[in-house]
């Protein structure tokens, strides 16, 4: 290994973890700047942030360097949705094919391993405690402050990787400084708060572990995923203000209570202390942050710091992770030359970042509004036999996004096509009596010609 090929990345969360084995496999000696305090010497609690969902991509990113099967260890396959109606009632949709799941995993667990894994398989140097307040981008110089010791500390290196989330120190202090540079942040209307439903006395969970629970509601939804332990972690997703049910109306522990018995009563019987709860987790909002160009002079901005986007198709980490696969696909085929890296990177990931967070987006009204109707229960049931009919011919925009490696722009565009087909094939005559007809899966196969998924 050459010693002379040094890389500095700003934060130790989940993408700049995995960026350091990428980078130490091509040779790299990697240090890691970290705001935060060591969060493997604190005590980790499973409801600390929403539950990842771990697919397709960012397997493909973690088994490309041999680091998956330490993930697997700590991940639960869900294979479908569960989603509890009102009086109670499961309604089950399965993701993908038989056999395909997503994974949940802890965000405090998985980070903790993937902090390993960049020391132990990655070979980087992680100081924690080190506040970035400015990069010079153009030479490569690092200002930081240590919190604990209040010394400021000057580094540089050749190349420099901002993987330190969404309210970015990097590009907040010296990108968005730029001349021409684009940003945009937008919160929408809809905050979170979690719940963590714990355990049955015996260990056992009160729910199937092996699914995402959804409790539609319209204007807002709950989520569940399930921890280790036999807890979920609970996701209520809500207005702000505004609603008859919006957070600023649940001010005391009854109207929480009030609230769950109305709402949730199949919740309310299995955490009847939810109004006791209610505050264990903060009241959290839900932004999605763009910007252009993700490269300066040494510095490139990856996973939330570039696209931050919100959680509704599971996709933030994956995305974040799918970063480390485009960067290092492109470390070799511009042999190292990082001006042309970052260009490529630049101009050509961003679409993706684009379509990802039009496509979160959009799913939040399929998982609050759709999944509980049956006219989308009967689309889906269509797209689900064509599929299997001509798997070359048609692949569930979410089995594009989650069990496929397709660029993000790519599946949005064929996804909207799908979609006015599908739009069309709803229209039919007795379309609910004649869904699964040869005649019916010919009008889609003549519609579908364009497509040509190679699975």
């Amino acid at each position: 290994m050459e010693n002379n090929k040094e890389a500095i990345i700003i934060g130790a969360g989940l993408v700049g973890s995995l960026w350091a084995v990428y980078l130490s496999k091509a040779g790299y000696n990697v240090t890691i700047y970290e705001r935060r305090s060591d969060i493997r010497k604190a005590e980790i609690s499973a409801g600390k942030s929403i539950n990842l969902a771990l697919s397709v991509r960012g397997w493909t990113a973690l088994d490309a360097v041999g680091v998956g099967d330490e993930i697997r260890k700590i991940a639960i396959p869900m294979y479908g949705r569960l989603m509890h109606d009102i009086e109670g009632n499961l309604t089950y949709q399965q993701y993908g094919k038989e056999g395909q799941a997503i994974f949940s995993v802890s965000r405090g667990k998985i980070n903790a391993k993937m902090m390993d894994i960049a020391e132990n398989v990655g070979n980087a140097t992680i100081h924690y405690n080190h506040e970035c307040k400015r990069v010079d981008l153009e030479k490569g110089i690092i200002y930081l402050t240590n919190t604990i010791t209040g010394e400021e500390v000057v580094k540089s290196a050749p190349i420099i990787f901002a993987a330190d989330g969404a309210f970015s120190a990097v590009r907040y202090n010296s990108m968005q400084k730029l001349d021409r540079f684009q940003y945009s942040q937008n919160y929408i209307a809809d905050g979170y708060r979690e719940l963590l439903l714990p355990a049955n006395p015996d260990g056992s969970y009160k729910m199937d572990k092996n699914a995402l629970h959804i409790w539609p509601r319209g204007r807002f939804m709950m989520i569940a995923l399930a921890n280790e332990d036999g807890s979920f972690t609970c996701t209520m997703f809500m207005p702000h203000e505004n609603d008859e049910f919006s957070f600023d109306k649940l001010k005391t522990k009854a109207d929480v209570d009030r609230f769950f018995r109305t709402v949730f009563p199949d919740f309310h019987q299995m955490m009847p202390n939810v109004g006791e709860a209610w505050e264990d987790h903060p009241l959290s909002n839900l932004a999605i942050i763009r910007c252009y160009p993700w490269t300066k002079g040494k510095v490139a901005l990856m996973g939330d710091s570039a696209h931050a986007t919100v959680p509704f198709y599971g996709q933030g980490m994956n995305a974040g992770f799918e970063d480390c696969t485009v960067l290092n696909n492109l470390m070799h085929k511009h042999q190292e030359n990082w001006e042309k890296v970052f260009e490529e990177y630049s101009e050509t990931r961003k679409p993706d970042g684009d379509a990802l967070q039009d496509l979160s987006l959009d799913n939040y009204y399929v998982m609050r509004d759709y999944v509980a109707d049956p006219e989308f229960l009967l689309r889906k049931k269509i797209e689900a036999k064509f599929s299997d009919l001509y798997p070359n011919k048609w692949l569930p925009l979410y089995s594009q996004v989650t069990f496929s490696n397709i660029p993000y722009s790519v599946a949005y565009k064929q996804g909207q096509v799908q979609n006015s087909i599908m739009d069309e094939v709803m229209e039919l005559p007795n379309i609910h009596y004649t869904w699964d007809s040869d005649e019916v899966m010919n009008v889609i196969l003549s519609r579908s010609e364009s497509f040509n998924f190679d699975v």
